[in-house]
């Protein structure tokens, strides 16, 4: 097979007329030549941290819109289903993405539980964790979260770094805020990147300890427009990311839209492709083709260098895409689950009236952080509850794994009235997580889920919405759109 355009070569940082010669799904050969059709050909874009879960879709359903976009690999922690199904849901993971076409790079989660302050579905232990490693189709440790254990020389938590170490394979970071004398001791370790910081000084920081900073611009958490100067200052040290990616969004475009912003802001077009499609391949040591003569057959074409229309997408010589129209076969998922609480009733959300002032919690827009607030509670009878006037509401979760009593609290700045929003989706245990005025309409919710065993619901005086998500109460069965 025979693939003809300009040759984009960003390792030469060149263009050329030519062909690539494709055989046996890798690059025999590069030919240079005239005559080739108006089109550009370059390796495709990975995503360099990514939950697929976060889509609320299967590998398989997540591929078959990405790949229109250019999108020929992601480099993907399984941490969410494996708090809800441990081991079984990695491996639910990667059986599903076998049927994608795309190449998915899957981690071990290190943090299962996250936390010992909620339950959770499984535990991963240090001997799970290096049996995952031990995998060929695990490629690294993933984020470390929790740095209070790195920094303090928690032993479980440094026996799963140096397992990934021992193994080869390379470690992830999450360590939202962290400089100084506390994320050198941190990166020493043997934590290679961080895709949480949230400001330039904070990545500069990381960046001079050795870090590679990758940056994320997802659904949930946006910090490109914080750190885009390391294109231009560090592109050697930086990759791409979306975290999260919502399937709306997804529809919409993926690591493409960051290249095309990137060069919308001036930077150099073969740095913003070695961050988008090289860096990722080299860091974690990944089978993904980038236009080298033996490389897998891996690569996009594109329309042109300005509107970066994706008319073709090649995995391992195969095309998968074509005018953004996946090519895939279709595939029916398996499902996976765990869920074993009961429905409840409305007196199980109450808030007994004990103290002059409570805790509340303070949400802000746009933020991954929160701060706390004390305020008078509104009193009704002997119970505190929801004060809409002050925008106070209840916040509740429900263990999802066994009959026991929700905890409850209060929240600011949701702005709901007459409703209540309940989740499965809920970071990172994924227990039931319900906001809303009115216990009433917060028990409807969450029943909702309970007979569903997982999702989004939403419901008023008036409606109620609801959006089952079977596979983990994470991921729907259905196609993204």
């Amino acid at each position: 097979m025979k693939v003809s355009g300009h040759i984009i070569d960003i390792y030469n940082r060149t263009i050329f007329t030519g062909s690539l010669v494709i055989n046996n799904g890798k690059i025999e050969s590069i030919e240079h030549h005239d005559n080739v059709p108006d089109q550009f050909i370059l390796p495709g874009f990975i995503d360099a941290h990514i939950h697929i879960e976060s889509s609320m879709v299967t590998p398989f359903e997540f591929a078959r819109i990405a790949l229109g976009h250019g999108t020929v690999a992601t480099v993907s922690d399984p941490h969410e289903i494996a708090n809800v199904c441990g081991k079984a849901g990695v491996d639910f993971m990667i059986n599903n993405a076998k049927h994608a076409g795309m190449k998915f790079f899957f981690g071990a989660p290190s943090c299962v539980p996250a936390t010992s302050f909620e339950n959770a579905g499984a535990t991963l232990d240090v001997d799970d964790v290096n049996n995952l490693l031990g995998k060929d189709d695990i490629w690294y440790l993933s984020e470390m979260m929790n740095w209070p254990g790195v920094l303090h020389d928690d032993p479980d938590v440094l026996m799963k770094i140096n397992c990934a170490l021992n193994h080869g394979k390379p470690v992830d970071g999450h360590a939202p805020g962290l400089k100084g004398i506390d994320a050198r001791v941190y990166i020493s370790k043997g934590i290679s990147t961080d895709h949480e910081c949230y400001t330039l000084e904070e990545a500069q920081n990381k960046l001079s300890f050795g870090m590679k900073i990758i940056i994320r611009e997802g659904s949930a958490a946006r910090n490109f427009e914080a750190l885009h100067s390391l294109i231009g200052s560090n592109p050697d040290m930086v990759m791409f990311c979306s975290d999260d990616k919502h399937p709306d969004e997804l529809l919409q475009g993926h690591i493409n839209l960051l290249v095309k912003r990137s060069l919308l802001l001036g930077y150099d077009l073969f740095d913003v492709l070695k961050i988008a499609c090289i860096n990722p391949v080299l860091h974690y040591n990944l089978p993904v083709g980038t236009l080298k003569l033996g490389d897998p057959g891996d690569f996009i074409v594109i329309n042109n260098t300005k509107d970066w229309n994706v008319t073709q997408t090649y995995i391992n010589g195969e095309i998968k895409c074509e005018n953004s129209k996946s090519l895939l076969k279709p595939y029916k998922s398996e499902v996976i689950n765990k869920f074993a609480c009961a429905e409840i009733k409305p007196d199980s959300l109450s808030f007994p009236n004990n103290q002059s002032s409570i805790p509340v919690i303070k949400a802000i827009d746009g933020a991954l952080v929160t701060e706390k607030m004390w305020v008078a509670p509104k009193v009704s009878g002997d119970m505190n509850v929801a004060d809409t006037d002050r925008d106070i509401l209840k916040i509740c979760v429900i263990n999802r794994y066994k009959d026991s009593k929700p905890s409850v609290g209060f929240i600011n700045n949701f702005g709901l009235k007459d409703c209540a929003i309940a989740s499965t989706v809920a970071h990172d245990s994924h227990n039931i997580i319900v906001v809303g005025d009115n216990d009433e309409l917060m028990c409807q919710a969450i029943n909702l889920l309970i007979k569903s065993k997982g999702g989004l619901s939403a419901v008023s005086t008036t409606m109620e919405k609801h959006i089952p998500l079977p596979i983990g109460g994470l991921m729907s069965d259905k196609t993204v759109e």
